[in-house]
């Protein structure tokens, strides 16, 4: 089976969050990957094959639900990095 067309969604929202948090700015690509990465284990997984097929089935208040639940797991990866950088 060829799985090349099915992605994670929260892949696809914690990579457009991180390209937006002025947190990122002036950072290197290990330090933005290592939160791309602590933010995503932090996360469910939800393989999707097209983003559009996603918005069908949720509802506005779960759409809200996920974007919280990125911008907090994006914050508690800057946090935990940091503290272990300190």
């Amino acid at each position: 089976m060829n799985f090349e067309g099915i992605y994670n969604y929260y892949e696809y929202l914690v990579d457009g969050h991180l390209n937006g948090h002025a947190a990122m700015q002036g950072k290197d690509t290990d330090y933005i990957q290592d939160v791309a990465c602590i933010s995503l284990n932090q996360l469910p997984v939800k393989y999707i094959r097209h983003a559009v097929d996603l918005a069908f089935y949720i509802t506005a208040a779960e759409r809200k639900q996920i974007q919280n639940d990125v911008q907090e797991a994006v914050n508690q990866a800057i946090k935990q990095i940091e503290k272990h950088r300190g």
